[in-house]
């Protein structure tokens, strides 16, 4: 029994420092977890002491925070996107519960984490770059991808957007709000739809989006690769994840 105290004693106050550690990174997702943990061990630990049997605890539901929904969103996309775009397609094909006002210091929260304890989590959501390096407005990236596909040049919104309607097209779901969603972005390409009442073809939105693609492709990716080039060069790795600072937030910065 006394090897068991000991066991248990030992796991809460690490679950207690993870907490705190959590609570410091401001990642409630991360603290509502290990606060579980926690109470579930205080449990078996007054069970052991009382002589009773714990009582198992009902099974939780599956945890999925607002971060991995729209991790999971621009792995679908495969490109950089705005938050209502995410927030569209996890609603849309991955039963996702996120609103667009939870993802507006979401970034910031990243960023906090990742200059706390670099290379901490395996992966960041982060900023898109601009050609001045600095943070792409409302932008959203993952930081899994290479520098040449998080920074964007002056086609690539164009370009991004292409890649994402392609992403949608591809995705089979029986969702009205896929649909729904499909033909908002049809009706900025040419020639993805047909006129005709109804949801696009998503075979028709795939080739008009690839046949535009086409023609920006070669430009965009040469910009990106000099923007990439530059980046590599001049920025450490937090800005390289989450863009130089503007001289208004320096600005802003040294006024507080």
């Amino acid at each position: 029994m006394s090897d068991r105290l000991d066991d248990l004693e030992r796991r809460i106050d690490a679950l207690r420092a993870g907490v705190r550690k959590a609570m410091r990174d401001r990642d409630g997702a991360a603290a509502r977890v290990l606060r579980a943990e926690l109470r579930s061990a205080e449990r078996d630990w007054d069970a052991l002491v009382s002589g009773e049997q714990p009582k198992a605890a009902p099974e939780p539901p599956p945890l999925v925070t607002v971060r991995e929904q729209v991790h999971q969103g621009l792995r679908l996309l495969g490109a950089t996107a705005q938050p209502r775009l995410i927030v569209a397609v996890s609603e849309a094909f991955l039963g996702g519960t996120i609103r667009s006002a939870q993802l507006t210091s979401l970034r910031r929260d990243e960023e906090r984490s990742f200059r706390s304890s670099p290379y901490g989590r395996p992966y960041y959501l982060c900023a898109a770059l601009t050609d001045r390096l600095s943070p792409g407005r409302g932008l959203l990236a993952l930081s899994s991808w290479p520098l040449e596909r998080r920074v964007v040049g002056p086609l690539s919104p164009r370009v991004d957007f292409l890649t994402c309607a392609i992403a949608v097209a591809s995705q089979k779901s029986e969702d009205e709000r896929a649909a729904r969603l499909l033909g908002r972005m049809a009706r900025n390409i040419p020639g993805a739809s047909s006129g005709a009442l109804g949801p696009p073809h998503p075979e028709r939105v795939i080739e008009a989006a690839r046949a535009e693609l086409a023609v920006h492709a070669e430009r965009d990716t040469r910009d990106r690769a000099e923007l990439a080039r530059r980046a590599a060069a001049q920025l450490d790795d937090a800005a390289r994840l989450f863009g130089a600072a503007t001289l208004s937030t320096i600005k802003k910065e040294y006024v507080t």
